[in-house]
């Protein structure tokens, strides 16, 4: 991931990092990471900005533990769960079809002299 692409998720406020050095540095922690990791891994999935920062207030919620709003996290988790069982059906799918493709186009190589 580009420092770019972190500088940018700092400034839409999805991943503030916890400190800076005393040359301005960007410090961030394992938790940080963990959080960079979860970014990362909603991207290739589609997921827009918003999305992605509202799975992390999800996260945070659940991981302040509150009993009043548990079982509403619980339930927004529950819903990006399915969401990305289904984007990643689609990918499996299309990467199917892009295989039948590659298949279909080393045929055609194999036919040539």
């Amino acid at each position: 991931m580009s420092q770019r692409t972190i500088r940018h998720y700092d400034e839409v406020g999805l991943l503030v990092p916890s400190g800076r050095t005393a040359g301005g540095f960007r410090v961030y922690t394992p938790e940080d990471l963990d959080r960079l990791l979860v970014i990362r891994r909603m991207k290739p999935l589609g997921f827009t900005l918003d999305e992605m920062a509202e799975l992390l207030r999800v996260v945070d919620g659940l991981a302040e533990r509150h009993p009043d709003d548990e079982a509403a996290l619980a339930g927004r988790l529950d819903a990006f769960l399915a969401d990305a069982r289904s984007r990643h059906a689609e990918l499996v799918e299309r990467a199917g079809m892009a295989e039948e493709f590659i298949g279909t186009l080393g045929s055609l190589r194999a036919s040539l002299p």
